[in-house]
């Protein structure tokens, strides 16, 4: 293709993939022609999560690299939800619910990839399109009759609730995403489905159906789980999601999530999320705290620029140098805020109930053992009492600075009255 770095290679020098299904055959045609490859999302949530970043960043990679891209929105699989990494079935979501997310997704996705009608521009199906048309019996007696149950069974993504239950309505999925893979085969010449880890059976799955329906090659490879220091997955059914939405997750709070990286993980990051390239993360100098921190600074602002633009990144660089170095004090536009109004302070606001109004604390109980330990400020006054009143004198120019231990700063402002 002309390339300069085959793009298989590519990812597997960044870190990005973990399994495959053929591999030397695999590179050998990313070397020789363009491929066309398929990811899946499920849209059941209105914003993509910062453990989907790799995969985006791995669609940008290939697209760059010269292959084409087919982003597969589960409207279909959607409605029955992959069980995997699940301890109860998923909520079964409407049909205008799927849609609007679906529109919510390609709008985060343009940002990583090009959509359009050129020879290697990314296209958006929706499953539903054809998943809904299928007549039931000659469905299954066509292509299920090619799915043992014992092996779907001993999957990852089935055996792990056999003791809790599973429906037969979720033994469903890999079905139908084996489908999707043999469909995209027949229709748009699809090669290679590629994913998370937790995929690796349904991947698997599909390219056995292409081979056994139709006699012809496909692959599929899978990549590594984003996951947070301690090893948790990183996503929105994991309790800790960070959006890429920035009405739900505001563009500095996602600049200090990536700030605050683990340690061991800066390099990793840097490899699999930014488009610096492995040479110059390689030469990057870690071998103390100030390379480190530098490096988590080049991170954070490198992920946030890709998907919130330059000036935000810009803005929650400015602001977290500011606070940081001044405890507190300096650029405060990118922060994340909480509006009060001045009736709410009329007789002061205790400052348990103010913590739990900006959903800075999971409890009272939690606030109260903050406080114990000396991790609230309020206007750079450490708070030790738990009965402690917030007054609109302890506010400057109608905002107060709330620190809550060294990493999380939060602006209370006084709303103003709206003009007549």
């Amino acid at each position: 293709m002309g390339n300069t770095k085959n793009a298989y290679e590519l990812l597997q020098q960044r870190g990005f993939i973990e399994q495959c299904t053929h591999e030397e055959q695999l590179r050998d045609l990313m070397d020789k022609e363009q491929v066309t490859f398929y990811i899946g999302y499920d849209p059941t949530a209105d914003s993509l999560t910062a453990g989907h970043f790799m995969t985006l960043m791995a669609l940008s990679h290939m697209q760059k690299a010269g292959h084409k891209p087919i982003v597969l929105m589960g409207g279909g699989t959607g409605m029955v939800g992959d069980p995997t990494d699940r301890t109860e079935m998923r909520r079964v979501m409407s049909v205008e619910e799927l849609s609007h997310n679906v529109a919510c997704f390609k709008k985060q996705l343009s940002r990583f990839i090009t959509f359009g009608e050129g020879s290697n521009d990314a296209v958006m199906v929706n499953n539903a399109d054809w998943l809904c048309a299928l007549s039931y019996l000659p469905f299954i007696r066509e292509y299920a009759v090619h799915f043992s149950v014992n092996r779907m069974l001993a999957a990852e993504t089935y055996k792990s609730r056999i003791d809790i239950g599973l429906t037969f309505f979720e033994m469903n999925y890999m079905i139908m995403q084996a489908y999707d893979f043999l469909h995209l085969f027949r229709e748009k010449n699809c090669r290679l489905q590629i994913g998370g880890s937790e995929q690796w059976s349904n991947i698997i799955a599909g390219v056995e159906l292409i081979r056994k329906t139709e006699a012809a090659s496909a692959y599929g490879f899978t990549m590594t789980i984003l996951t947070t220091a301690d090893g948790s997955k990183m996503g929105k059914t994991a309790g800790n999601a960070v959006w890429l939405d920035a009405a739900k997750t505001s563009p500095y709070e996602f600049y200090q999530y990536w700030r605050n990286t683990d340690d061991s993980t800066v390099l990793r990051n840097l490899k699999l999320l930014t488009f610096l390239s492995v040479e110059e993360i390689d030469a990057m100098q870690c071998g103390d705290s100030a390379g480190i921190n530098r490096s988590k600074e080049i991170l954070a602002y490198e992920v946030t620029k890709t998907v919130h633009g330059k000036e935000e990144a810009d803005k929650a660089m400015e602001t977290s140098r500011s606070l940081f170095a001044g405890a507190g004090s300096g650029a405060t536009d990118a922060m994340p805020f909480t509006e009060i109004t001045a009736s709410e302070l009329s007789g002061g606001i205790n400052i348990v109930m103010l913590l739990e109004k900006a959903a800075l604390i999971e409890s009272r109980s939690d606030a109260r053992r903050l406080i114990q330990q000396g991790g609230i400020t309020a206007g750079g006054k450490k708070i030790t009492d738990f009965e402690h009143k917030i007054n609109e004198s302890d506010f400057n120019g109608g905002e107060l600075i709330i620190q809550k231990g060294k990493k999380i700063f939060h602006r209370i402002i006084i709303r103003q009255k709206p003009n007549r």
